[in-house]
């Protein structure tokens, strides 16, 4: 059974510094997953990312939310990856608060 993955990461960070080290973030993984077997779309719409992507016919689609306090995130796994939402969810956790730290 497909589920979604939901994550609030915490932050102290502006919504405009915040949305700008996800986008930094988000660039660093296209660069590093892409590379031809991973179709990754993502798209901006006010200080929510909506994205997308596909591997070998699976397709995991995702929303982020920047506010005032948090990033929230949701990411919505097919039932072949379902397997991994709670390892997916620390993962996002750890590598959200990293990159959201306060420098």
């Amino acid at each position: 059974m497909a589920e979604t993955v939901k994550v609030d990461i915490p932050h102290k960070l502006t919504r405009a510094e915040a949305r700008q080290r996800i986008d930094e973030g988000f660039g660093r993984l296209r660069q590093d997953i892409v590379g031809g077997m991973v179709k990754f779309e993502d798209v901006w719409t006010g200080d929510r990312l909506d994205f997308r992507a596909r591997v070998m016919g699976q397709s995991v689609t995702g929303r982020l939310d920047v506010r005032d306090t948090d990033v929230h995130v949701e990411i919505d796994l097919p039932t072949f990856l379902a397997a991994i939402a709670d390892k997916l969810k620390g993962r996002l956790r750890q590598e959200g608060q990293i990159l959201l730290e306060k420098k």
